[in-house]
């Protein structure tokens, strides 16, 4: 009995064993026919021999983003044709859905991506080619650094660059690119086709907009230049009447005036200059309330035009006729400041001094009309220019009748012999031939100095030899030093046979970058144009037009430069007995003026 349950028990146990085992065999069956699980041996086989290998563009940079679409359909259908046999169990509970392993996922496609990183095959692929062909040359060392990721836009433009550079290595035939890098550049084509299309709409549309700029712009060779100056100024002191009397009052009061002048500087083969300005005014000469030109400013408003009104106030040209020879001409304004150096370049400037004395030598470099005529320019060498020109009073010059013109009209002759030993020192030695007719507003010294100097004969023709020495030392950087001095011999024409000597000299000081950088600081000490001896009078037993006196002229300025464009010039001067007349009260001009330059 007991050898019976023994045999029953172990009938019992081999069946549990058989259950077990089966219910082990069906799901391995089953994972077997899954995507996942190793195919057999027969299955790798089929796989191999149905699927036709993928033939990706040979590149060995350029690794396949994804899997041949006919590779993938064909793998698939043999791997279902392994049908899996059918099987008593019940399949419900076992997971049969088929989830792709990481490792073999599709790549995402670059169009997809919002922007291109260095880890991505066409950002690796387009560094390789940049390497190799040297299409972009972004950065100082002419690389193209793989570290940043970029738009789809920017690297469009990339590709662009690189497109044109192998299109250029195919038209030279020289170095061109090869299979390789053709089949890369044609993918890259394809993958960025819509941003490429985009890139070169975008630069199409600039290419018609520059060429409408260029077709509508003002001038390929003219730059236009600006300043307008702002200024308050006052007199204070008795008039200049010449009277010993001290009955003369004060004539002038505060005011507020303003210069613009615009300038065209135009180049037609970029050594010449043709030099246009336009100049509107409302400063005013106020020598009628101060009864001397002493006190006058150096850019006050011409008197032939009105407050305001906008004018031609320069026309020259200038060109090199070879390496050393320079030439001048023009209708308006062509002063041998023009095409003389002047040497004093700091305190006359723009920004310098504020009167009309402290400028320049004013009995050769303004003529006392404003000039038409030609002058020429020769450099020896480095040290030595000699300058030489003919100007005449531009409102006679255009003038057909007799006593006007080119020849017969108000004139001046002028050469002047600059010498330059040193970058520190330049010395001119000038001389000036002179002429006015009669009763052509005589200005012998260029509105300077007193009425004896200006017109000696009492507007009687005359002709004057004026001379005159000027020079220049660049002491140091911040200090600078020039000055001259002025000879006029002039003698009469007509109505007599009379001589005048005209002497004036001044000595300026000039401290550029004072205290700040590009601020300037000047002193000038001066004695204006002085009739010293005049065989001239007006009737018998009259007193000569002659000055007995002495008038000093003492100037100190500032400029604050506020930036590159703007500066700002607090400026005084003192005229001591006005007219070379010690009668007359010192007279005494206070200015602030504002400069604009564009």
């Amino acid at each position: 009995m007991s050898q019976h349950r023994w045999q029953l028990r172990e009938v019992r146990l081999s069946l549990l064993g058989l259950g077990v085992l089966g219910l082990l065999l069906i799901p391995a069956r089953s994972w077997a026919n899954t995507p996942e699980s190793p195919a057999s041996t027969e299955q790798q086989a089929a796989i191999a021999y149905v699927t036709p290998q993928p033939q990706p563009v040979p590149s060995p940079n350029i690794p396949s983003s994804e899997p041949s679409s006919e590779s993938v359909q064909i793998s698939q259908a043999a791997l279902s044709s392994q049908a899996v046999p059918p099987s008593s169990e019940p399949i419900s509970t076992i997971d049969t859905s088929i989830t792709p392993s990481p490792a073999l996922s599709q790549i995402t496609s670059v169009s997809q991506l919002s922007d291109v990183t260095p880890t991505d095959w066409a950002f690796q692929a387009l560094q390789s080619l940049v390497e190799r062909y040297g299409c972009i040359a972004g950065y100082p060392d002419g690389t193209y650094r793989g570290n940043r990721s970029l738009s789809r836009y920017e690297f469009a433009a990339g590709l662009n660059a690189c497109l044109d550079r192998v299109n250029e290595l195919i038209a030279a035939a020289t170095d061109g690119p090869t299979a390789e890098d053709l089949a890369t550049l044609q993918r890259l084509q394809e993958e960025f086709s819509a941003e490429l299309a985009t890139l070169r709409g975008r630069v199409d549309a600039l290419e018609a907009q520059t060429a409408k700029l260029e077709q509508q712009q003002f001038s390929t060779t003219t730059q236009l230049r600006g300043d307008a100056t702002f200024i308050v100024a006052d007199t204070f002191g008795d008039r200049a009447n010449n009277t010993p009397q001290d009955d003369t009052r004060d004539e002038t009061t505060a005011f507020f005036a303003q210069r613009t002048r615009l300038t065209l500087q135009t180049s037609f083969t970029g050594k010449d200059q043709l030099t246009t300005g336009l100049q509107a005014s409302n400063i005013p000469n106020f020598s009628s309330q101060t009864e001397t030109q002493m006190t006058r400013f150096g850019f006050e408003r011409q008197g032939a035009f009105e407050d305001n009104d906008l004018f031609l106030d320069r026309l020259y040209y200038r060109f090199p006729v070879n390496d050393k020879l320079t030439a001048w001409i023009g209708p308006r304004a062509l002063q041998p400041a023009v095409f003389l150096p002047t040497l004093n370049p700091l305190v006359g400037g723009p920004t310098g001094a504020s009167s009309r004395f402290a400028a320049f030598n004013h009995t050769l470099y303004r003529p006392g009309f404003d000039g038409a005529g030609a002058a020429v320019s020769y450099k020896f060498n480095p040290q030595l220019q000699l300058g030489l020109g003919y100007i005449v009073d531009n409102n006679q010059a255009s003038q057909p009748e007799n006593g006007r013109g080119i020849f017969e009209g108000n004139n001046l002759a002028i050469a002047q012999l600059t010498f330059s030993p040193s970058r520190q020192f330049d010395l001119g030695l000038t001389y000036g031939r002179k002429y006015f007719g009669n009763n052509t507003g005589f200005n012998l010294t260029g509105g300077t100095g007193s009425a004896f100097a200006r017109n000696p004969f009492d507007q009687r023709a005359t002709a004057s030899d004026n001379f005159g020495v000027e020079f220049n030392w660049r002491a140091r950087p911040t200090l600078n030093l020039s000055g001259w001095f002025g000879y006029t011999r002039a003698h009469q024409l007509s109505g007599g046979d009379n001589d005048a000597t005209i002497l004036h000299g001044a000595l300026t000081v000039a401290f550029p970058d004072l205290f700040a950088k590009g601020n300037l600081g000047g002193f000038v000490v001066g004695v204006p144009p002085k009739a010293t001896s005049n065989d001239y009078r007006s009737r018998p037993r009259a007193a000569p037009r002659e000055d007995v006196d002495t008038s000093l002229h003492l100037e100190a300025f500032y400029t604050f430069r506020l930036t590159d464009n703007i500066s700002v010039t607090p400026n005084v001067f003192v005229v001591t007995a006005p007219e070379h007349n010690d009668a007359n009260d010192a007279i005494w001009v206070g200015a602030l003026r504002t400069n604009f330059s564009f």
